[in-house]
């Protein structure tokens, strides 16, 4: 999804890299006014100059609040919050030109591994990038790619089932050993799947990872899952919200009643490129329509489940 406010361009190493109050207002769920009172009040905020002297918000800034909203739904003052917030590990950042490039080094590196069926070196490869890069780099650099090429070569036949079965399969239990515990904490609740048909849930579980990395409780109900199926699920969780992700429209077409019902009782967003405008005008849902990490990064955490008070 493109960004409402300025985005300074990466790329121009003289300028800082960020975005303004409102797009960060709009990511997080709480007010411009109250992310200046924290900022004023608690320096949780710590936000770069542009050269025409704006505030410039960076990821970090982004996942602070966050950790604070998670601290003041646990019950804490929100002075308390901020100190919790502003001891939190590093949050994740914008890669540097030499993570890029050691990025892309993994990228071969494991792709080699996987073409030749090397489990033991694809593990090695992966453990040196979870030890050299972070999560999001990792995830978004790395692994979306990979996943997007192992799919186009399978599709063009230069590769066959087996070693497509054999990427997956391999890449689907880090991922797994990435999420353990995703559903524990007192977050919002996010109900993630793919619909009946669908099969391809391994962006999703990157999706959900990363969502979960920002503050977010996850209930990955995997592939193949009926819409209708929902409703138990929905009844006794009450998440926050319910993404499902589908790489053609079809999925999405074969329910458009089931997912408008579903919509009317909780919002509903859709993920992939089935997510087309025609599915989502049909069904009052919105639309995920970039990578699975920016996406979780740049989701919203509902105002009615984070307390807002600024009394110390």
């Amino acid at each position: 999804m493109t960004s409402a406010s300025p985005r300074v361009d990466a790329n121009d190493p003289g300028e800082p890299v960020g975005v303004r109050i409102g797009e960060l207002s709009r990511r997080v769920g709480v007010s411009a006014e109250l992310l200046r009172a924290w900022e004023r009040r608690y320096q949780l905020l710590q936000p770069a100059r542009s050269p025409k002297g704006y505030r410039l918000y960076a990821v970090q800034d982004e996942l602070r609040v966050r950790s604070m909203q998670e601290q003041l739904a646990r019950g804490l003052s929100a002075a308390e919050a901020a100190r919790v917030a502003r001891r939190a590990a590093p949050a994740e950042r914008e890669p540097t030109p030499v993570e890029t490039d050691a990025a892309m080094r993994h990228y071969r590196a494991l792709r080699q591994a996987l073409d030749a069926y090397d489990d033991t070196d694809a593990q090695r490869v992966f453990d040196t990038m979870l030890r050299e890069l972070s999560l999001t780099t990792v995830l978004r650099d790395v692994v979306m790619p990979y996943l997007a090429e192992l799919g186009d070569r399978w599709e063009a036949g230069t590769i066959d089932v087996a070693q497509e079965h054999f990427a997956s399969n391999l890449l689907r239990g880090r991922l797994a050993g990435l999420a353990l515990g995703w559903g524990q904490g007192v977050g919002p609740r996010a109900v993630i799947a793919c619909p009946k048909g669908e099969l391809h849930d391994l962006p999703l579980m990157v999706f959900g990872i990363v969502l979960n990395r920002c503050g977010w409780r996850v209930t990955f109900l995997g592939n193949n899952t009926p819409v209708s199926d929902l409703d138990s699920a929905v009844h006794y969780l009450e998440p926050q919200v319910v993404v499902l992700s589908a790489t053609t429209s079809e999925p999405f077409e074969a329910d458009l009643d089931g997912l408008r019902s579903l919509a009317s009782r909780v919002p509903v967003v859709l993920a992939g490129l089935g997510a087309t405008p025609d599915v989502v005008a049909a069904t009052g849902t919105t639309a995920l329509l970039g990578d699975p990490v920016t996406e979780a990064i740049n989701l919203p955490v509902p105002r009615q489940s984070v307390a807002t008070g600024t009394g110390s």
